[in-house]
């Protein structure tokens, strides 16, 4: 058998290879663009799929497809037509979609892709030839049938990334979340110095500390919600330019329902095809709440990478799980490698966060923005990282980490921040003269009260106690 065949466009003749289910569209794409190795993600590909079957039952329903047009589909043809959809949609013939992210920027050539491999799987489903020139599932007529690149390319995007947040980074969020809790439970009575301008500050407990952790993962999953919403709102149905010439004026809403019934995420139609169309600033705002997310992830994993310094020359407050040596020269050098995992991740996410907003600034023009496969792929990539990244450092870090209780209590009476609590008894002035000759002198605060008699034992105990000051109290 030869390695290729010859396929045919309205640009002529196309050398595919042999078994390949693609068509001419992608293989011409596929020779125009060698440029970085990168294809669509997976998550991507998949939506396309779940779009085109959508779009299948909805000119189904509305009798487009097996009407008195041009080259009706027999009720066979669209079994396997909704068939083929949903291979795809479940990830099936992944190595049948080899275009470069850096490709046309309305993504034609990435939809024209999946037009023709969903034709061509359809065909041999049906028992037809799918190799055979006149395509009886053709990819323009039936697969495209009412749509245009460009709105179902964007309505691919916002549903690849509703689904994608939904069930992988909402989930990988609610695990941090839950195991911070428990932590900050468990370390409810633990008291430790606070900082703040990395200085010596009141104190605290521990589990108050990483109680802040947790409210602050909370807001993380809110924000990861806002995000979805921000992307509900679908183009389909204003086809090329927002007027929805050449599709059924239900077309646009019953593929939207149908969408919103297959991932139980709130998807409608949107409501003005013209903005829908030409404009990404859904998934500006979007990826604007993933980059908050991402500096949420960077600050908590940088303060547990802090409060696990040491062992001996720094805090040494909390315990990191030991994952593997952390020095070609030091021996026995362990590093907080799971908190440097996630801030570096985190950074790409806040850097990837320009592409999006470029892309949708200067992208938009007239009636068409023309950034689209990049700002899909960056879009599912910040989220595979968030979502990965949370879930590793769970697993590798968060759920094994250990409280160091004298590391925590020893600075406590240390600090000459004690004197705080006795400003209401003595003034501000007061407290800051005994603050600074304890430093001079190298005694704690409650040292230099009891040597110059300031306040009797009973009142000087009560309000140097430590667990006291963290609460508030009259």
């Amino acid at each position: 058998m030869s390695e290729y065949r010859v396929e045919r466009d309205s640009m002529g003749e196309v050398q595919v290879p042999a078994e390949a289910y693609y068509g001419a569209q992608t293989q011409r794409a596929v020779e125009n663009f060698p440029i970085s190795g990168w294809r669509l993600p997976g998550p991507m590909i998949q939506a396309m799929g779940l779009v085109k079957f959508a779009a299948a039952r909805a000119n189904y329903d509305l009798g487009k497809l097996t009407g008195s047009g041009m080259n009706p589909l027999t009720e066979h043809d669209v079994e396997c037509l909704s068939k083929a959809c949903r291979e795809i949609a479940d990830g099936g013939l992944a190595d049948q979609f080899p275009i470069d992210v850096f490709q046309t920027g309305s993504g034609t050539s990435s939809n024209m892709n999946v037009n023709e491999v969903i034709s061509n799987r359809a065909i041999e489903l049906a028992g037809g030839d799918r190799f055979a020139e006149k395509k009886t599932i053709h990819p323009n007529d039936h697969v495209n049938m009412g749509q245009s690149t460009n709105d179902t390319f964007p309505t691919a995007i916002h549903v690849a990334v509703g689904i994608e947040i939904k069930e992988r980074l909402i989930p990988a969020l609610q695990r941090l979340r839950d195991s911070l809790q428990e932590k900050a439970t468990a370390w409810d009575q633990l008291i430790k110095i606070g900082r703040t301008h990395l200085m010596d500050a009141t104190p605290l407990r521990l589990g108050q500390e990483i109680g802040g952790f947790v409210r602050q993962i909370d807001l993380s999953i809110g924000r990861a919600q806002s995000a979805i919403a921000a992307v509900c709102e679908l183009p389909v149905g204003g086809t090329a330019v927002g007027t929805g010439i050449n599709t059924h004026p239900e077309f646009g809403r019953r593929v939207s329902e149908i969408l919103a019934s297959e991932t139980n995420i709130d998807f409608v139609e949107a409501e003005n095809h013209f903005e829908a169309n030409a404009q990404r600033d859904g998934l500006v705002e979007c990826h604007g709440q993933l980059k908050c997310i991402a500096q949420t992830l960077f600050n908590v994993s940088n303060n547990i990478r802090w409060l696990g310094s040491g062992p001996r020359c720094g805090f040494f407050e909390l315990k990191l799980p030991s994952r593997q040596p952390g020095s070609s020269i030091m021996p026995g050098k362990v590093n907080p490698v799971m908190c440097e995992s996630m801030m570096q991740l985190n950074a790409r996410v806040v850097g990837n966060d320009a592409c999006i907003t470029m892309s949708g600034a200067t992208g938009g023009n007239f009636q068409l923005n023309i950034m689209m496969p990049v700002m899909a792929q960056t879009t599912l990539e910040s989220i595979h990282l968030l979502s990965a990244g949370t879930e590793a450092f769970v697993d590798f870090c968060v759920a094994e980490l250990e409280a160091n209780p004298e590391a925590c209590e020893a600075a406590v009476e240390q600090s000459l921040s004690m004197c705080t609590s006795l400003n209401p008894l003595i003034g501000y002035d007061m407290a800051a003269k005994l603050a600074k000759e304890a430093f001079a002198t190298g005694k704690t605060i409650r040292e230099l009260c009891r040597e110059k008699g300031i306040l009797p034992e009973e009142t000087l105990t009560e309000a140097l106690d430590p667990m006291s000051m963290t609460e508030p109290h009259e």
